[in-house]
């Protein structure tokens, strides 16, 4: 007998959330999309690096800036503060050392969004949030 609805998560869009299991902000988008009962499908970066093809959807969609996480520890330890990139030297960056990625990254259908954020998280469900 299935569980009742109240417990059951909902057929809705499928939900990726890329992250790591220790960032705080993975963890808040995970329950975001839990509590609207919506079973997010999470991959931990760590276990296993996102794919070239999906960080370039990403990158297409939101631009290299958008998803480099210039304030974080490891931009600081490459020491990419000082150099001026374009767009493509930046996502070639992005691709060659995931540590520098604004996380979570997440996918709702087509839709991508970088970082925490639940203004962004629910204008990917669209009305359903």
């Amino acid at each position: 007998m299935p569980a009742p609805l109240s417990r059951q998560a909902t057929a809705g869009p499928l939900v990726q959330v890329f992250g790591t299991e220790d960032s705080p902000a993975s963890r808040a988008a995970l329950r975001f999309f839990r509590e609207r009962r919506i079973a997010p499908q999470f991959i931990d970066l760590r276990r296993k690096p996102i794919a070239a093809g999906e960080l370039r959807r990403f990158i297409e969609r939101l631009g290299a800036r958008a998803v480099a996480d210039e304030d974080g520890r490891a931009w600081r330890e490459a020491g990419l503060g000082y150099l001026r990139m374009d767009e493509a030297e930046l996502a070639g960056r992005l691709l060659a050392d995931q540590r520098l990625l604004r996380l979570p990254l997440v996918r709702v259908g087509n839709d991508v969004a970088a970082g925490p954020g639940e203004a962004r998280w629910r204008a990917l469900l669209g009305g359903r949030g």
